[in-house]
């Protein structure tokens, strides 16, 4: 096994998206295309107040890629040209292939509270960009997940081998082969982890501070970790905090 290393790190920084919606762009654009393909943007939504998140997502366009939605908090309904209506609510995930082009919408369904949420946009292989959009979207109990002392793993897409054992995710992408895993590691845990050496692997921390790697790199939350060549990686969190990442 060779052991996954930190070459770069990338601080999420604030935005404005959608209808004055404030968001983490923790990547996106500029050189990070070529060095994180197939992976285009991540942005990290989160927030207690009301108006930073209540103008929401109004209808607009996309093609040639894949959209990944994760909700972790909070009530976000979706609508698209081609007639589908879904509600992503607490630990769902919604997968949109926009393809050869989708005009959609996504609106809060909620006036307080928190909403929290990551989006991940995953490029398509030019064979793949004209191919016809759809949307699916997954309750957070059809979402398999995975438990060891200290460690919960919520497995969305792809497979690996954590803590010895293996995990599957809910979907299979043959056409892009993400790996997509949250991992929550409560204080003083570790976990291995192996999987495809041929995957560019990026980790990005939402919650807490972990070590990365058997020579560990230090990670702060909102901190984006991009993975050197490898088939194996081990997570710790030494603090006395639980830490979350993606």
């Amino acid at each position: 096994m060779r052991q996954r290393t930190v070459v770069e790190q990338l601080h999420a920084r604030h935005a404005t998206d959608g209808d004055g919606v404030n968001l983490l762009r923790v990547f996106g654009g500029g050189t990070t295309l070529r060095r994180f393909d197939p992976f285009l943007m991540l942005d990290e939504f989160g927030s207690d107040e009301p108006s930073d998140y209540r103008g929401g997502f109004p209808a607009h366009p996309h093609r040639g890629f894949e959209t990944v939605t994760y909700m972790l908090t909070g009530q976000m309904e979706h609508r698209d040209h081609m007639g589908n209506v879904g509600l992503l609510s607490d630990g769902g995930v919604q997968w949109m292939t926009a393809g050869r082009g989708v005009i959609h919408s996504e609106m809060p369904r909620q006036t307080e509270g928190r909403m929290h949420g990551l989006q991940l946009w995953v490029n398509l292989a030019a064979a793949d960009k004209m191919q016809a959009a759809s949307y699916r979207d997954v309750p957070a109990r059809d979402i398999p997940v995975y438990e060891w002392p200290g460690v919960t793993v919520t497995a969305i897409a792809g497979e690996a081998t954590v803590g010895g054992e293996p995990v599957i995710g809910y979907f299979d992408i043959p056409r892009t082969e993400v790996l997509y895993l949250d991992i929550a590691l409560e204080a003083e845990t570790e976990i291995n982890a192996t999987f495809d050496s041929r995957l560019n692997a990026l980790a990005y921390v939402y919650q807490g501070d972990i070590l990365i790697g058997e020579e560990p790199t230090a990670a702060a939350a909102h901190t984006l970790n991009h993975l050197g060549d490898g088939d194996a990686l081990t997570l710790n969190n030494p603090r006395g905090n639980p830490a979350r990442l993606v």
